[in-house]
């Protein structure tokens, strides 16, 4: 997909850098963030470059990018690469990183398997990514003293809810088998989480934390297996919305904008060695009203398809997950899209790109 020669998704980049207030914390800053063509990091880069192109070139932010797919990037980046503040390179965030032009003065660790089909086809990369990545990230944060880590962490963290709370705050921990295939991404996130801790304490570094709901939005890939992406799909497509459980679960969901600008928070405004959760109440619904409210948008129905062994191992077990955001909401973030404006957002976008072949 070139998103940026989508009208509409212009038209988004636009609205969400016109909302965050504290750009001019980023003036002159280099950043570093792996995972740069995923969901969430495409769509920061993609702002921070439009907002570059607003201001003199001597105050603009150096984005260093990286990924695993050097033919995603160059596709995804095409209108940024060549530009003396972008540099992007191809990397396995799992492995030792190479010299960068310049030592990061931010750095976010976004790089994560995240959906269920690659827990379960690669549990082992689940984990490495995860884990290794942040200690390779945060060991080159160690050599400029003052750079800032900001962890992308999960819902995923606090297990299942042990039917004592509504909502998860910062401080919530439930219940997680840590003794089965799928438990190695929010192991994975809850050590990188406690690494972030171990260098906050013993390096004297600069860490925080965003843990993120399920988020959705224009930016997704169209091999993400989560439920809500294949709901979307088949949205796009005009097919009914095929649901792999009863649908009971509740969860909260967040936009991938409402998710940058939350990043952006926390890069200019978090505190040292806090964990911070992202949500919104108007983004908080239960599966089965999702299918049927994006089912709704596309003309068709809800039909019913359990999963097999398979897909079901790779499927979170948690049935109600909802997260408390009033510590976000104090740094000054909130939401800026609900469910319902937020997947009407998404297909629109998405049917554009279709329309156009891109």
């Amino acid at each position: 997909m070139q998103l940026l020669k989508n009208e509409k998704y212009q038209a988004m980049v636009n609205w969400l850098i016109e909302t965050f207030p504290h750009w001019e914390a980023l003036d002159r800053k280099s950043l570093f963030i792996s995972g740069a063509s995923g969901m969430i990091g495409s769509l920061l880069i993609d702002m921070i470059m439009f907002h570059n192109q607003s201001i003199s070139v001597e105050n603009r932010c150096l984005v260093m990018a990286t990924s695993r797919s050097e033919e995603a990037a160059q596709a995804r980046f095409a209108s940024w690469l060549g530009r003396e503040d972008f540099f992007y390179f191809p990397h396995d965030i799992s492995q030792p990183l190479p010299s960068l032009p310049r030592l990061p003065d931010l750095l976010i660790h976004a790089a994560s398997t995240t959906h269920p089909a690659q827990y379960v086809s690669e549990p082992i990369n689940t984990i490495f990514a995860n884990v290794q990545g942040c200690k390779n990230m945060l060991e080159l944060a160690t050599q400029k003293p003052g750079t800032r880590f900001l962890l992308l962490s999960s819902v995923e963290v606090y297990g299942e809810n042990r039917g004592d709370v509504d909502y998860f705050d910062e401080d919530y921990c439930g219940y997680l088998n840590c003794n089965t295939l799928r438990a190695g991404y929010p192991e994975a996130k809850r050590l990188c989480e406690a690494m972030c801790q171990a260098y906050q304490k013993e390096k004297a570094m600069d860490t925080v934390i965003l843990r993120l709901p399920r988020i959705y939005g224009p930016t997704m890939r169209m091999s993400d297996t989560k439920a809500i992406a294949q709901f979307i799909k088949n949205a796009l497509a005009g097919e009914d919305i095929v649901l792999k459980s009863e649908g009971n679960q509740l969860y909260s969901y967040a936009f991938v904008g409402d998710a940058v600008l939350g990043m952006l928070y926390m890069l200019t405004a978090g505190e040292n060695g806090q964990a911070y959760n992202l949500a919104d109440a108007g983004s908080d619904i239960v599966l089965k009203d999702l299918a049927a409210m994006l089912a709704e948008m596309a003309g068709t129905k809800v039909i019913f398809d359990l999963p097999d062994n398979w897909e079901r191992a790779g499927y979170s077990t948690a049935t109600k997950a909802l997260l408390l955001a009033e510590k976000l909401k104090s740094i000054g973030w909130k939401a800026q899209y609900n469910m319902k404006n937020g997947l009407h957002l998404t297909l629109e976008i998405l049917r554009e790109e279709e329309r156009n072949g891109i």
